[in-house]
């Protein structure tokens, strides 16, 4: 039966159910009931008139508050903004919605003041439908033993009590696709304790020589002197060669190590390896030597100004435990640039310089570019994965022509074959007789 036969039949049934006694209401409900596939409460209530169908069907509840014309902007400020949480993105809105009027248009006065009064709790629920689950995935620590420079570096942990930039958190992101066999792309990066900045650099390798170089280039761009340089155990950092850069400075940092197998002793750090570099990135093998400039210019042109500049952050203020449960408090989501500019141990100049660099910079415009220069690296991947899949089909290895043109093999050696002989049968067999000890008592 159709559905415009089920409406037809109901109507006719309303007509007829006020005249009815209680025994033929009663079995008019039943067979419109199993007609419709309906309950029995439900049934009474359509006979009644008080449901309405078809056309005439409303949604329950009050009117929705923001139209789609506010739910629009706030999803794609959102998805430019790398996706931020409510408290975060409500703090984004506030910086990008200028923007986004340049590049779309002037919005109405009551749409903005709706957009700008929106409450985090309200932008979680308007961006929830567009989020897509993702499985995690770890990434495979590789690394070397260190040596003296273990005795002499003094070990850092706890929380840290400073009250100005220039404190950093140091580490380095491997891009060898779950292999360190080979010479690939590192990610060296640097977080200010403070403010929360963020510096970036491409190396190729993770040698001491090509850490210092990223450590020149990320000091010569960044607002704040150094002050403090805490590193983990890995041979990259503990180096002769990083101790004559920093130990030879004029005013050499004060240069401290985490507690091996500790990472929480570098949780800042740690939180933006995942949040700037593989969100941004991924897990992929980068083995060729174009992609380490370009990644470069991706890092200084676009990624980190969009970052430190218009990205809000929430630092956390306070952590209890009141019984089992552990309550954090935040602080307002603020840029990095909004922390130095709010410092007072940072000069006039650099702020002036800081004011200068976010007003000639339009975010919207550093979103698009960002995705400009990441097609331009994904198109080189892209072909050095076709060319090694080529290969793999000259080479006439069976599985080459099932894994597909994206599939990237780890270049891992092989581990020789442990073999153990196999034990005796009679050894791992369970004896089926029992084995009765014989006990024998002489008698003089």
């Amino acid at each position: 039966m159709s559905q415009k036969s089920k409406n037809e039949y109901l109507e006719s049934c309303r007509a007829r159910y006020a005249s009815r006694n209680r025994a033929g209401r009663s079995t008019m409900i039943d067979e419109v009931s199993e007609v419709q596939g309906w309950d029995r409460k439900h049934t009474i209530k359509a006979l009644n008139g008080r449901v309405s169908l078809g056309q005439g069907a409303r949604k329950r509840g009050s009117k929705a508050t923001y139209t789609e014309v506010e739910q629009r902007v706030i999803v794609e400020i959102w998805k430019r903004s790398e996706q931020p949480c409510g408290k975060r993105l409500k703090a984004t809105i506030a910086l990008w919605l200028d923007s986004y009027e340049k590049h779309h248009g002037k919005l109405g006065a009551m749409t903005h003041c709706k957009i700008l009064q929106c409450s985090a709790r309200q932008l979680d629920r308007i961006t929830a439908p567009h989020k897509l689950g993702a499985g995690g995935r770890h990434g495979r620590s590789c690394g070397r033993a260190s040596h003296r420079l273990k005795t002499t570096v003094a070990v850092r942990c706890g929380p840290w009590d400073v009250d100005r930039p220039g404190w950093m958190e140091a580490d380095t992101v491997s891009h060898g696709g779950g292999s360190s066999s080979g010479a690939f792309m590192w990610s060296l990066t640097l977080t200010d304790i403070h403010t929360g900045w963020t510096e970036l650099a491409g190396l190729w390798g993770d040698s001491g020589r090509e850490v210092c170089a990223g450590l020149r280039r990320i000091e010569a761009r960044m607002p704040f002197e150094m002050h403090g340089f805490d590193c983990d155990n890995g041979s990259e950092f503990l180096n002769t060669t990083l101790e004559d850069y920093l130990l030879r400075k004029v005013r050499p940092p004060q240069w401290t190590r985490s507690r091996a197998y500790k990472k929480n002793d570098q949780a800042h750090v740690e939180q933006k390896n995942f949040t700037h570099v593989r969100q941004l990135l991924g897990y992929g093998r980068f083995d060729d030597l174009r992609l380490v400039g370009m990644i470069n210019d991706l890092y200084e042109s676009a990624w980190l100004p969009q970052r430190n500049l218009f990205t809000p952050a929430m630092k956390l203020v306070e952590k209890k435990r009141v019984g089992s449960k552990i309550i954090r408090t935040y602080d307002e989501p603020q840029t990095p640039c909004d922390r130095l500019l709010a410092c007072d141990h940072v000069s006039k100049e650099s702020k002036l310089a800081l004011c200068e660099q976010r007003a000639a910079l339009d975010p919207l415009l550093l979103s698009e570019l960002i995705e400009t220069k990441l097609q331009a690296i994904h198109e080189i991947i892209g072909e050095i994965e076709e060319r090694r899949a080529e290969e793999r089909a000259r080479a006439g290895e069976p599985w080459a022509a099932t894994a597909g043109a994206g599939y990237v093999a780890a270049l891992v050696a092989i581990a020789p074959l442990a073999y153990t002989a196999p034990a005796p049968a009679e050894r791992l067999a369970k004896p089926t007789t029992k084995r009765t000890k014989n006990n024998q008592v002489l008698v003089s």
